[in-house]
Parts: C-alpha cells; sequence; structure tokens
C-alpha cells in the first residue's frame, strides 16, 4: 500500500559565519528542513483538503496517518485504501512531494465533520482549535487501562536511549522527536520533526500502518515538553505513559488525570516528576 519515497530532504545545506573569539569564519551547517505539506482525503468520490502542516520532509505518508487517526476520521489501517504523493499535472513537480493524497477504503461510513473546516497546523504550536477536554469526552475515548509497571531504573535510561537514536538531530540539532520504548525500556520506533505533534503523528501513523495499535503496553516519550496534542495522540493510540524531557501544560496534567494516564516529566538523569498516574512506577 505504501512506498514513502519523498524526493524532499530533512535536511538542508546553507553556509554559515560562525564568529568567535572577535573573528569570523564562514563554514558549512545543516539545517533540519521545514516544508509545508498538505493532506488531501478522498472519499465517495470527493477530495478535500484536510491539512496543511509545517513538517520535516520523511514518513510523510505516516504523518499523515497518524493526523486522521488522531482525529477520529479513520480507526484502522483497512479504513485506508491508498497513500500517495500528489500527481497533479498543474501541480509543479517540485511541490508534488509536498501534497500528500489519502483514499479511503469505499463501502464504509466515515464521519468527516471534523473536518467541516480546513485545519492549519505549525511546527510550533500544533493544530489551531484543537479539540478540548470536554471534547475529548465527546468522542468516547475511555479511560487507559492499566498497563505495565516500569521500574523507575528503565524511566533514567530513556532519554539517552532517545538522543543516541536521533539522527537527524546529531546533524542539525533542530529537531524534535517522539519514540515508542516497550515495557522493558528497549526502543520500538522513532519519528523526528520539526514539530513534536508532526513528530507524534509519524509515531502514531507507524503503528496504525503496521497494525500495532493499541499501545497498551508501551511507553511514549518526547523530546521537550508534553502539550494538550501530545497528550490527546498517545491517549487515542491507547498509550499508558508518555515521559517528556521537560515541562507538561496544566492541560496536559487534566488529561492525565482524568483518563488514567501516567505523566512524567523534567526527565533529566536519575531523576524526574510524576504528574498523573504514579501506580505503574516501580520505586
Amino acid at each position: 500500500m505504501l512506498k514513502n519515497t519523498s524526493r524532499r530532504t530533512s535536511k538542508t545545506k546553507v553556509r554559515v559565519r560562525v564568529v568567535e573569539d572577535g573573528r569570523a569564519r564562514v563554514r558549512p551547517d545543516s539545517l533540519a528542513t521545514e516544508e509545508p505539506m498538505e493532506i488531501r482525503l478522498i472519499a465517495g468520490g470527493q477530495r478535500q483538503t484536510v491539512a496543511v502542516t509545517m513538517r520535516t520532509p520523511g514518513a510523510d505518508f505516516e504523518l499523515a496517518a497518524g493526523f486522521l487517526y488522531g482525529e477520529g476520521i479513520v480507526s484502522s489501517a483497512e479504513d485506508i485504501k491508498k497513500i500517495s504523493y500528489c500527481v497533479d499535472p498543474d501541480v509543479d513537480a517540485e511541490q508534488q512531494y509536498n501534497i500528500v493524497n489519502v483514499e479511503l477504503r469505499g463501502g464504509r461510513d466515515y464521519d468527516l465533520r471534523p473536518l467541516e473546516r480546513h485545519f492549519y497546523t505549525s511546527s510550533a504550536c500544533g493544530v489551531c482549535g484543537k479539540a478540548s477536554l470536554e471534547q475529548l469526552e465527546l468522542r468516547g475515548c475511555p479511560v487507559v487501562p492499566p498497563g505495565p509497571r516500569i521500574p523507575a531504573e528503565k524511566i533514567y535510561a530513556l532519554p539517552e536511549k532517545l538522543r543516541e537514536a536521533q539522527g537527524l538531530f546529531e546533524a542539525t540539532g533542530g529537531l524534535h522527536a517522539a519514540a515508542l520504548f516497550d515495557a522493558e525500556g528497549e526502543l520500538v520506533a522513532l519519528r523526528e520533526d520539526v514539530g513534536r505533534h508532526n513528530a507524534t503523528d509519524k509515531l502514531v501513523g507507524w503503528a496504525l500502518l503496521e497494525r500495532r495499535l493499541p499501545l497498551s503496553d508501551h511507553i511514549v516519550m518526547v523530546s521537550g515538553r508534553s502539550s494538550f496534542e501530545i497528550l490527546q495522540k498517545s491517549l487515542i493510540a491507547g498509550a499508558p505513559i508518555v515521559c517528556a524531557i521537560s515541562a507538561p501544560s496544566s492541560l496536559a496534567v487534566d488529561v492525565a488525570r482524568q483518563f488514567g494516564m501516567t505523566l512524567i516529566g523534567f526527565l533529566r538523569g536519575e531523576r524526574f516528576n510524576v504528574y498523573a498516574g504514579e501506580e505503574r512506577i516501580a520505586l
């Protein structure tokens, strides 16, 4: 079904002037690429743009699948018939790789009401006008099952494992990551992007297309802080534990407490804060 062969690159080469000790020198550098990606939905003979996100090229099909799953448009990989890049002859060849078409399987009912308006997402803040906590309840999101109980020592080791796997971060210094770990603290998958929420969508999209949902025995970890969007996407994917290097937002804590998730922040060295779900941490 998928052949994600984007010609867009995740790194952009530039020349930078470095000023040090009162002297300037010019050297090559690599930046994380940031480009718009349009997600087009094809269903029932209709085609509509449902999102435009600023993202780092790479794992674009997973990003599209994860976004649609998080918004409740698809519930399984079987709902998706085909994902492809744009082949519209009226679109510039270079930009065709910034447009992803998602064709839904016929003969099924899809609730497209969440997409009655166009979404615009940015790499910084997530989807504008995202659903509130009350809307998560209206969607019928269940409380997360108990899931695994993880020794604190395994939690301590996660940031280093994430950093070791972040190839693009090492090259550019400008990317976030979302990683999936199993109950033993072993890395299962990792995706990078200029936006934390995009990286999480890519991760969830991977799990969806690999038919590994729900993530009931896994840990999701993000670089930086945890926001409402990160908790929402992890909740819908069924992940019981979310860890972050930095602080959570207040609404992220509300989501975790209301839906029975474990939320860990300020995970650095042999120290972390538990904001919800401490029963899953074995001391």
